[in-house]
């Protein structure tokens, strides 16, 4: 298949599907938590660092993901069924409202307690740039692999990282417009545009890797989507 020399619609895919996969928004409360015994400039110089730190954490996958999955002899088809699998359990906590502190596991937390810095681990690492965030860099790095497109790539992930530096800049205020009902909402739909980014992820790999499998893996997409509607429902009984 002959590549386009930019593809606009990818990197404003990609740049959609990070902020559903990160869901900035949805971190807000996090972050306020996390840096309440700050002065305002130290909490500001804690965004820097946590936005600088993702965009370095990206970029790096992006360039060298498809270089590490061939040390390890992974094809592509195999990590995009595998990330689009690791991206739809995202979306489905999301949907469900169960996501919160999952992204931290019990020694992190208790390492945030005494870390003075708290901009890379754990806001960068891995509460932002997770598992999630990452594997759908490389998966899009490695299908669209010019220099054109990974610096068109590389353009969504710097807006992406200045997006999430402005968003924690205005996080107070954001609480108080929004509530804690407002960004349960925001999370939702992050969660349901992450369950298509994930479906198709799934999709697009089986079928490259097992020709002929389209009717399978309509009949898995769909029962994604009424998993997802069922959980919505049950969530809001």
């Amino acid at each position: 298949m002959t590549l386009p020399l930019f593809d606009f619609s990818a990197y404003f895919k990609f740049f959609i599907g990070l902020f559903a996969l990160v869901n900035p928004v949805g971190i807000i409360p996090v972050f306020i938590s996390m840096t309440s015994y700050q002065s305002a400039a130290i909490r500001n110089k804690t965004n820097l660092t946590a936005n600088l730190s993702v965009a370095i954490i990206l970029l790096t996958s992006l360039f060298l993901g498809d270089g590490i999955l061939q040390i390890f002899g992974i094809s592509i088809d195999s990590f995009r069924i595998a990330g689009g699998i690791l991206v739809v359990t995202i979306a489905m906590s999301m949907i469900s409202g169960k996501l919160g502190e999952d992204k931290q596991n019990k020694q992190e937390k208790s390492e945030t307690a005494i870390r003075e810095s708290i901009g890379v681990v754990p806001l960068a690492l891995p509460l932002m740039a997770g598992p999630g965030a990452i594997s759908s860099t490389i998966v899009w790095g490695t299908r669209y692999h010019t220099v054109a497109h990974l610096f068109g790539f590389s353009v969504a992930i710097a807006l992406f990282a200045l997006c999430c530096w402005g968003i924690f800049r205005m996080a107070p205020w954001l609480v108080r417009l929004l509530g804690q009902t407002g960004i349960n909402v925001i999370t939702r739909i992050m969660g349901l545009l992450l369950m298509a980014l994930g479906i198709e992820f799934i999709v697009t790999g089986s079928e490259d890797a097992f020709p002929g499998s389209s009717g399978l893996m309509y009949r898995v997409a769909r029962g994604l989507r009424l998993r997802a509607c069922s959980i919505i429902s049950k969530t809001y009984q």
